[in-house]
């Protein structure tokens, strides 16, 4: 029997749970270590919410952000539909490759990375070097419901955006599939998201899962 300070016994099978915040403290703790100098790469379709969930991911993990497509516009100074309408995506997905290696060799951070970045054999090869990639894979309606919203999307810009989507998730989400960790993007708040995201990440780098409260 363990004893109280007041010389009350405690059952054996009786702990003293953690609070929620000592466990989330746990688990960023180990995230962090087991990074070890490497980013969190989130990849996936467009409106799958790498952005808003990347933005929060990093304050929770007290990590720089960097949106890549933002990166890019800032650079050619122009959107990324003007850069599609001006230049052609080749163009495009050069320089979009050229600025996620300075970005990757740039130090620790979460980085969002544009729908097609992940397609790229070299950038998925440095993205593997130098971080652990997150695929949030969204089902194709959530993906609907979302860029609908948003008329900028250069590659949906045809006489059936719906039909043009649904190609791209069925030639991307195998290559998508390779990524380190996948993590569903649903519709939920964004910090359920992102509380998934550290799961898995915290999983993968071998933290404790946290003991079973009573009910």
């Amino acid at each position: 029997m363990q004893h109280l300070d007041d010389g009350r016994q405690r059952p054996p099978q009786e702990r003293v749970q953690p609070t929620a915040g000592q466990d989330i403290g746990r688990k960023i703790a180990a995230i962090r270590s087991g990074l070890a100098g490497r980013s969190i790469v989130l990849v996936g379709m467009m409106g799958a919410g790498k952005t808003s969930v990347g933005r929060r991911l990093a304050q929770a993990l007290d990590m720089p952000f960097v949106d890549a497509d933002a990166e890019i516009e800032a650079v050619a100074d122009m959107t990324i539909a003007e850069i599609f309408e001006k230049h052609g995506e080749p163009y495009f997905r050069a320089g979009e490759t050229r600025v996620l290696a300075r970005l990757l060799s740039e130090g620790p951070k979460v980085l969002a990375t544009g729908g097609g970045a992940w397609m790229n054999p070299e950038t998925r090869a440095r993205i593997s070097e130098a971080g652990v990639s997150v695929w949030l894979k969204a089902e194709i309606d959530v993906l609907l419901r979302r860029v609908r919203k948003r008329g900028s999307r250069p590659l949906l810009a045809s006489a059936d955006p719906e039909a043009t989507l649904r190609a791209l998730v069925e030639t991307r989400y195998p290559i998508y599939g390779l990524a380190d960790l996948t993590v569903l993007s649903r519709d939920a708040p964004h910090e359920q998201v992102v509380s998934d995201v550290i799961e898995a990440l915290s999983a993968r780098f071998g933290a404790e899962p946290s003991p079973e409260r009573p009910s």
